[in-house]
């Protein structure tokens, strides 16, 4: 059985926080041949989330550096990387900035936000999870944790490189399932 958790009070975690790059992981999974799941991670990824009196009026931005993808195979990545799909030269970050935040229960809501990647900004919309929360850590800071879970076409961002296979259907898959588990410190 799940706990259940609730936000903390407003006052308590209301102001500007910051990515924890080190207790963090933006991750993806995309179907390869068909027949398995090809899962990836980006290393570097900063922002912020300035949590508001009302979590509707919280506003989050975070930019992830393309170059620091990782899928545990060098030569996949370099193709990652490549024009054929982020083309990192002329588009080196990927950024996520929030539109619309909502409530569904004491512990998740949904985040509304514009997604760009190479430059094509489109609307996404995140389940999230609160995890819980810390008023002071070993070293005196504030640290709140969310999950949240998407599914996106890549097309959509076109992202369209692929290869047909011999036995039918193609090399990639065009669904990306993203999976966050961030953690935040203020102070």
């Amino acid at each position: 059985m799940t706990e259940t958790l609730t936000l903390p009070r407003t006052d308590e975690v209301a102001g500007t926080w910051s990515i924890d790059q080190s207790h963090s992981n933006a991750a993806f999974a995309v179907k390869y041949m068909m027949v398995s799941t090809v899962r990836g991670r980006f290393d570097n990824v900063t922002g912020t989330v300035t949590l508001a009196d009302r979590i509707e009026d919280s506003t989050i931005d975070v930019t992830l550096d393309v170059a620091s993808i990782s899928t545990h195979d060098e030569r996949r990545d370099g193709h990652l990387k490549s024009p054929d799909f982020f083309d990192v030269e002329n588009h080196p970050e990927m950024t996520f900035t929030s539109t619309k935040i909502e409530r569904t229960s004491d512990d998740t809501g949904k985040v509304t936000g514009d997604l760009t990647i190479r430059g094509v900004a489109r609307p996404v919309v995140l389940d999230v999870r609160f995890e819980d929360w810390t008023s002071n850590d070993l070293w005196g800071k504030a640290r709140i944790g969310f999950t949240a879970r998407t599914s996106i076409s890549r097309k959509d961002w076109d992202l369209n490189w692929n290869q047909v296979l011999e036995t039918g259907g193609v090399l990639v898959g065009d669904r990306v399932d993203i999976d966050l588990d961030v953690q935040l410190t203020k102070g």
